[in-house]
């Protein structure tokens, strides 16, 4: 079920600029840094801090709490893919091509980002929950940004005007199993393999 919230949120992600504050920079930097090579759940806010050269006084005082600096670091860095996802992607020429380059940045990103890739390695446990049980705001999120795209394509394109909603979960539903167990009879090992997977099976999904 959608919400207020959940809209709230999406358009944090896609329109969050770089915190004016350089202070707050060097917070999420640090974070960063931290959640990569210990992951969430041995990482407190005194080693960000320590890290970012502040006091925790100063890190509590711009992120009130631990769980609202693990969630600004995640967003900024989500906000960062979709930014080079769309420099990737857009100057293709049509949908087809943006879903299928799309699919496969999408997992070379996230399969190889230092903290995404790497807390599915480090924390499976903790990280787990946000991406099945717990993941309806990235879900949300992910299918918004993918269906806004799939919109403009049908309007560029002149393709049917039918709600691609559908469309775009399934496809970022696909594109999450892969990533959390890319064990399978489809071979996924490379972009090749991906590209030709997302040629045969989601691209034709746009015809649906």
């Amino acid at each position: 079920m959608r919400t207020d919230t959940n809209d709230a949120w999406l358009a944090r992600v896609l329109a969050r600029p770089e915190p004016e504050d350089p202070v707050a920079r060097r917070i999420l930097d640090a974070a960063l840094e931290q959640f990569t090579l210990l992951g969430l759940r041995r990482s407190s806010v005194d080693d960000v801090a320590k890290r970012a050269g502040v006091s925790r006084v100063t890190v509590y005082r711009r992120f009130q709490t631990k769980d609202k600096l693990v969630e600004d670091t995640l967003l900024r860095e989500l906000a960062r893919f979709f930014e080079q996802l769309d420099a990737v992607v857009a100057p293709l020429p049509t949908m087809r091509e943006r879903v299928v380059e799309g699919f496969v940045v999408a997992l070379r990103h996230t399969r190889a980002h230092p903290l995404f890739g790497g807390l599915l390695r480090l924390e499976p446990e903790v990280v787990l929950p946000y991406l099945t049980v717990q993941g309806s705001p990235s879900l949300f999120a992910t299918v918004d940004y993918l269906t806004a795209h799939l919109r403009r394509a049908q309007q560029v394109e002149g393709r049917p005007d039918e709600d691609p909603r559908p469309v775009a979960e399934l496809m970022v539903r696909v594109a999450v199993s892969f990533l959390l167990n890319p064990a399978g009879c489809i071979e996924m090992e490379d972009e090749d393999q991906a590209r030709a997977f997302a040629r045969r099976y989601l691209a034709p999904l746009l015809d649906a």
